[in-house]
């Protein structure tokens, strides 16, 4: 039977983006020495134990096995084994240009719950000089949360060759239990890479600590876009009243959707809804700041009960609005999902009845409101439209100018979009012309329109092929099915690996669903990456 090298890596255990934390597989030992020890988990197997020789025998056939599912199935089999030769098999794993190969390693090495595996993995995270196999060190070391890593973690961080290393360094020292994470984490706020600066941030800000505050203020200034956003962040999430008057006078010097990152960020702090009002703002700050004290969660969870209902009329003008999610952002992009499956009718019509849609098909349905927000667009939003089923299509290289002639173009170009092997072609294959129907070409391949998105070419080996400091930072995504096709199909590879190259192009992702399928996927998509989910109907 075929095996499916992605259920077999996540069975048991979704592998978090980089950065996330999940429950502790441990605490550091006591016994082992380290700092903030812990007890052993008395009923793992004995330390150093391998009754069944499993290391002997990865070492014996992993050479040999060529395809990926037989190399996970072979790594997942040490999981359980509580012994130092694990350490020793799999840490070369993590240089393999296969990620699934190395997500097994990531997930097998985070799982130790006794002392000599874990120390013998401190010492290789301390000796490890290859960036691939210490990234995958550090990615383990953050999912596991062991303790005791403190000395080789302050040497990651101050790697000078790998931002790479710096920044798995900070989230991997943000999710474990480190007492003096903080203190360590916060020396790399003034990093020269914009990425260690953002985690730097997010980290201190995910923690509650007050460190933050000092480097999140000098944030607001930073030339690049995402480190304003994590600075922005940080001051919404660690509550303090100094914050106010920083982000007030932060209005004034953003625009788009970080203009409304801080109208956010203003209203968790006080629970007023002005919106983008600075004029409102400056004049509350003006009566209320001699006095004024950050209202405790269930003060604010009250003054925010009414907000949606004041929302319309604190709006900022020009807001784009696609099916009903409404975003200040100046450089948006639209993905439109054009597989077969959209030529389908809409079950519940009702619902698309006054649309005056030119029928009651999936794409003309979406393709006409698509145009029509195109056409309403402001000539200082920039803009492009990604069309995808089983290749990826691009209107234009490149963002452009919501000019007369940009919207024409693309209002045009949106229109003239055809559904790609949909049922209306399968005439052709029923009579053995399928090149002609092309229903390989109608699939989803959604891993690879969301990795195009943020520019990074889904194909080569490389974790990395874009440059995350770009300027998008809106993305609209809709879709009528789940992912058929690409270099990742299951919905919690796609959620994960999207997630984490986001992680720091810091990109809002509003995801828009049609047609029969379940949903919960789009709907995580959108709550993980910041953005809005809306489901149109069947």
């Amino acid at each position: 039977m075929k095996r499916n090298v992605r259920h077999l890596v996540l069975a048991g255990l979704l592998l978090l983006p980089m950065g996330a934390t999940a429950a502790p597989a441990t605490a550091p030992l006591a016994m082992s020495g380290l700092a903030g020890a812990a007890s052993i988990n008395r009923t793992a197997p004995p330390s150093g134990e391998d009754p069944d020789n499993l290391v002997g025998e990865f070492i014996k056939y992993f050479k040999k096995y060529e395809d990926s599912a037989t190399r996970v199935e072979a790594i997942l089999a040490l999981e359980d084994v509580e012994d130092a030769g694990v350490v020793r098999v799999l840490v070369p794993v993590l240089k393999l240009e296969d990620k699934d190969v190395v997500q097994a390693a990531v997930r097998v090495l985070s799982g130790f719950k006794t002392s000599e595996p874990i120390e013998a993995f401190l010492v290789a995270l301390e000796e490890e000089k290859k960036e691939p196999t210490r990234l995958g060190l550090l990615r383990a070391l953050a999912a596991g949360r062991y303790g005791g890593a403190d000395k080789s973690l302050e040497k990651c961080l101050k790697d000078r060759r790998s931002w790479r290393v710096r920044r798995a360094g900070v989230l991997a020292l943000a999710a474990g239990p480190s007492e003096g994470a903080a203190e360590l984490i916060v020396k790399l706020a003034g990093d020269r890479e914009p990425a260690v600066r953002c985690a730097v941030l997010d980290s201190l800000a995910e923690r509650g600590s007050g460190l933050v505050l000092e480097p999140a203020a000098a944030g607001l200034d930073d030339a690049v876009w995402q480190v304003r956003a994590s600075a922005i962040s940080a001051l919404a999430r660690v509550r303090r009243t100094n914050s106010v008057p920083l982000l007030i006078a932060q209005m004034a010097r953003e625009e788009g959707r970080l203009a409304a990152d801080v109208a956010a960020a203003l209203e968790s702090l006080t629970g007023r809804a002005f919106g983008q009002r600075r004029e409102l703002w400056e004049r509350f700050w003006e009566t209320y700041k001699e006095r004024y004290e950050i209202p405790t969660d269930e003060e604010l969870a009250k003054l925010l009960a009414a907000k949606k209902a004041r929302a319309e009329e604190y709006s900022p003008p020009g807001a784009v609005s696609y099916h009903g999610i409404s975003t200040p952002s100046r450089s948006i992009l639209f993905v439109i999902d054009v597989s077969g499956s959209m030529e389908n009718m809409v079950v519940e019509r009702e619902k698309f009845a006054e649309g005056g849609y030119p029928s009651m098909q999936r794409l003309d349905i979406v393709k006409t409101e698509l145009a029509r927000t195109i056409e309403r667009l402001e000539p200082y939003v920039k803009f492009n439209v990604i069309a995808f089923a089983t290749k990826i299509e691009h209107w234009k290289k490149r963002q452009q100018k919501a000019n007369a002639l940009g919207r024409s173009s693309a209002a045009d170009w949106v229109r003239n979009l055809e559904a790609i092997g949909g049922n209306s072609k399968e005439t052709y294959s029923a009579v053995g012309l399928a090149g002609a129907a092309n229903l390989e070409g109608g699939k989803t391949n959604t891993y690879g329109a969301l990795m195009a998105a943020l520019g990074i070419d889904p194909d080569p080996k490389s974790p990395r092929t874009g440059d995350y400091q770009i300027e998008l930072d809106t993305i609209f995504f809709l879709s009528d099915g789940r992912p058929s096709t690409g270099q990742y199909i299951d919905s919690a590879d796609i959620l994960r690996e999207f997630t984490a190259a986001n992680a720091t192009c810091k990109v809002v992702l509003h995801t828009i669903a049609i047609g029969e399928f379940r949903k919960q996927f789009m709907k995580d998509l959108a709550k993980a990456n910041g953005g809005s989910f809306v489901d149109l109907g069947r």
